[in-house]
């Protein structure tokens, strides 16, 4: 794996520090690089009502879109309390949306893993999708 996805996931883990999982005890940081190259953190922030939990990837993903990013580059996933550390089905949707082209996530074993978006969403639901 490439030094720049080990330096992802190294500020995605910095980034799972400062998660709210009073719940789980799961904490996961995100960092999004946008096509433009600036970067988004974000983090998982649990809520009693656990439908209102938000992943660490939606909240980067977010905030990225609020500063006018339309393309993600990478999302790179890690977490501080677990092994692997994959995205939700809901967040590959929303990468989808975004256009992102390479997912990185934190293994079991300490390393890391790069996979496109088609590999972890396949036949995803689009734009397109809705005909017209």
């Amino acid at each position: 794996m490439s030094d720049r996805d080990r330096e992802l996931v190294v500020t995605a883990q910095a980034a799972a520090a400062g998660a709210y999982a009073p719940y789980s005890g799961f904490r996961v940081g995100a960092v999004v690089v946008a096509d433009d190259g600036r970067s988004f953190t974000g983090v998982n922030v649990e809520n009693a009502a656990f439908g209102s939990t938000m992943c660490a990837e939606a909240n980067a993903m977010a905030s990225a879109v609020t500063a006018g990013v339309r393309e993600i580059e990478v999302v790179a996933v890690a977490c501080l309390d677990g092994g692997e550390c994959y995205p939700c089905g809901n967040c590959r949707q929303m990468m989808r949306e975004l256009s992102v082209a390479r997912i990185v996530v934190q293994d079991g074993a300490g390393g890391v893993r790069s996979h496109t978006l088609d590999e972890l969403l396949p036949h995803a639901f689009g734009p397109e999708s809705l005909g017209g």
